[in-house]
């Protein structure tokens, strides 16, 4: 009899499964069953940033894929061992990621903050605001979550330029940011952390950006220099929307709570009823390819460009 292969994963049922697969179940919740984890050859990861998600990964002798439920996987690095395939989620949060970049772009240029405030107040804040129409957006960060934010954007008139870690047609490289930052109203980033994007928005990066320009994170806390963010926006001369923050969560009393002009979500980019339907649809997909020895999607390392 052929040993079934067996994969932990925290979806309760994932039926159906394709044969010669034993689906385990486990979301983090309490300690996993140790004879379970002797056996594991592809976990996938709950979707939640706590550390056991990561520390468990040195309980599994047999491991050889790791596959996440996020499209970012710096979080899984320091725990991946030599040898082990990971493969993020590409393509899941796209829509949902891209929903928020557009609503916090909205939401910050038309004021809607302000007006909730006012309401509290029963004050009646008419005056005339900034439209997203006729602004000229600049996406830092051209894969399938900027790509999504672009097709949300165009029906709104504005138009968009593209940067990317590798320049290719119409989506220029890192290298042509000084020269387009003073071009545009509205930057929203969408690039992973990793060392070449770490601290990517920093105090020259910024000083590019001219006076009103919106920032938009929806990528990582630490793409952006926060102390150098909070300068800029101290004197009113550019505005944020963040959904991700360094430190992240900010403590109480940390000066992104109360700093001027800026919108803050709680890391909420992927936090939507569209997560679920999407995840499973791709953990099925990478699964039939695991069972029948096919390449897997979405393999980040090692590096399919190595």
């Amino acid at each position: 009899m052929v040993d079934r292969r067996t994969v932990l994963q925290p979806f309760v049922d994932l039926s159906p499964l394709p044969s010669g697969l034993d689906a385990k179940w486990w979301n983090a919740d309490g300690e996993p069953d140790p004879d379970v984890l002797a056996r594991v050859e592809l976990y996938v990861m709950p979707y939640t940033f706590s550390a056991i998600t990561g520390e468990v990964i040195g309980r599994m002798p047999r491991l050889r894929i790791v596959q996440t439920l996020t499209a970012g996987y710096e979080h899984v690095m320091p725990y991946l061992p030599d040898g082990v395939v990971l493969c993020n989620a590409r393509g899941v949060h796209d829509a949902s990621t891209a929903e928020l970049a557009v609503a916090l772009t909205l939401a910050s240029l038309r004021r809607i903050p302000e007006f909730v405030r006012a309401q509290q107040r029963e004050e009646w804040a008419f005056g005339m605001y900034d439209a997203l129409a006729d602004k000229t957006v600049l996406i830092v960060g051209y894969g399938a979550v900027g790509a999504a934010v672009e097709r949300r954007l165009v029906p709104f008139e504005c138009d968009v330029l593209r940067v990317a870690r590798t320049a290719r047609d119409g989506v220029a490289g890192f290298d042509a940011l000084p020269s387009l930052l003073g071009r545009v109203d509205v930057v929203i980033l969408t690039v992973p952390l990793t060392d070449q994007t770490r601290r990517l928005v920093d105090a020259e990066f910024l000083a590019a950006m001219r006076d009103g320009t919106l920032l938009v994170n929806v990528a990582r806390g630490g793409v952006v220099d926060t102390d150098a963010l909070l300068a800029e926006l101290s004197t009113g001369r550019l505005r944020a929307a963040l959904d991700v923050t360094d430190p992240e969560p900010p403590p109480p009393g940390h000066p992104l709570w109360s700093a001027p002009g800026l919108l803050i979500s709680p890391h909420v980019g992927g936090s939507t009823t569209a997560f679920e339907p999407r995840a499973r649809r791709m953990l099925r997909a990478q699964l039939e390819r695991f069972a029948a020895g096919e390449p897997l999607a979405n393999v980040v390392v090692p590096r399919p460009d190595k």
